[in-house]
């Protein structure tokens, strides 16, 4: 059975894999640490490797996750690396994260803010009904406020540059968060939060990517 390692995005556990389809599948789930000041998405990626003991797995990540997933695929060898609603290089990170994170501007944005759901972040993730706005109300409830501000700096620092050969990217074109610049599949219609409303079709996308790998 193949083993695969699961990233979830900034704040997210394992709930948003809940709507996918890993049947017949070895899953691990790799859970964040807690980052050290100042710290670098290369460094917090290097700390996560004892979560992943298996020889040349299949990671697959979520938007912040992914990023995590590239970094980690740089230290040690991998047999697929999978983003899903993510980023592959410091280019594709919108300006705005970059200003924000550069300049600290999250350090003077109250806490109960990155923490409330509302009309604006429902837009933002693409949440439409109430089970999607329940979850990502619930997510951003549990969302450590220290870890979700270094990582807006951490991600604004990212100097990645590479384009690994074993990357599938998928994303959706309607994704307000990271806006879709480059894709090997692209899903109609998907926001950043399509790993829950799109759930159907990524199962089926996934679920074929893996059965390659399996039949290779």
């Amino acid at each position: 059975m193949k083993d695969i390692y699961l990233l979830s995005g900034l704040g997210a556990d394992k709930r948003v894999f809940d709507f996918i389809d890993f049947s017949g599948f070895n899953v691990n789930y790799v859970s964040w640490i807690e980052p050290v000041a100042s710290e670098s998405l290369e460094r917090y990626a290097k700390r996560l490797l004892l979560q992943i003991p298996t020889n040349k797995p299949v990671i697959i990540g979520i938007s912040f996750g992914g990023m995590i997933s590239i970094e980690i695929a740089k230290l040690i060898e991998t047999e697929r690396v999978v983003l899903i609603s993510s980023a592959e290089t410091k280019s594709e990170i919108p300006l705005s994260y970059k200003i924000m994170g550069s300049l600290r501007l999250y350090k003077i944005i109250p806490p109960e803010v990155f923490k409330s759901a509302n009309f604006v972040t429902y837009w933002l993730f693409g949440a439409k009904n109430k089970q999607e706005k329940a979850l990502l109300k619930a997510i951003m409830k549990d969302t450590d406020t220290g870890f979700l501000k270094w990582s807006v700096e951490a991600i604004a620092h990212w100097t990645n540059e590479r384009r690994l050969e074993n990357v599938t990217r998928i994303h959706g074109d309607a994704d307000r968060i990271l806006p879709l610049r480059k894709a090997d599949y692209v899903i109609k219609g998907g926001g950043h939060l399509m790993i829950v409303n799109k759930a159907g079709e990524l199962s089926k996308l996934i679920r074929e990517l893996l059965s390659e790998l399996s039949r290779g």
